[in-house]
């Protein structure tokens, strides 16, 4: 009898990660206090934002976080998305606590990290987080109005 509630409190404690884990995975919290600079990252900052990718070689879901990105890096004006090998970076990983691929940061114009989503993140998601670091003012700010009319591909 003690066997059949040692594995139902197994069962109960494994399903209760599972669903947490499932509700953590790809969404994006607000972070603070780091910054890259366009040496750190080895490419250019975006005159707006960047979406900032970690991904791993054999990472399958950081293919269709790259498809995501890049989709939202063409829909927005002074978006750039700069993807960064996490096996090569060990040190920024260290720095900027990357737990697992694909991580995804949203800086602002300056370097910033205002935004992080571990897992894959949906198109919807990196949108509303985008609308809240990309100032709506301008010629190109149109797309902050349409974030809820773009299908989400997830």
């Amino acid at each position: 009898m003690t066997g059949l509630w040692v594995a139902l409190a197994t069962l109960a404690l494994g399903t209760l990660i599972g669903v947490v884990h499932l509700r953590r995975d790809g969404r994006v919290r607000e972070n603070s206090g780091d910054r890259l600079s366009e040496s750190d990252l080895g490419a250019g900052l975006g005159e707006r934002a960047t979406l900032v990718q970690f991904s791993t070689a054999f990472c399958q879901p950081c293919r269709a976080t790259r498809r995501i990105l890049a989709d939202v890096s063409a829909l927005v004006p002074g978006v750039r998305h700069v993807e960064v090998d996490a096996e090569s970076r060990l040190d920024l990983v260290r720095r900027l606590d990357v737990t697992r691929t694909p991580t995804v940061l949203v800086l602002d114009p300056e370097g910033n990290v205002t935004k992080k989503a571990t897992g894959q993140p949906r198109k919807a998601d990196v949108l509303a987080a985008l609308a809240a670091v990309v100032p709506a003012s301008g010629p190109a700010s149109g797309w902050s109005r349409n974030v809820s009319q773009q299908p989400d591909e997830m």
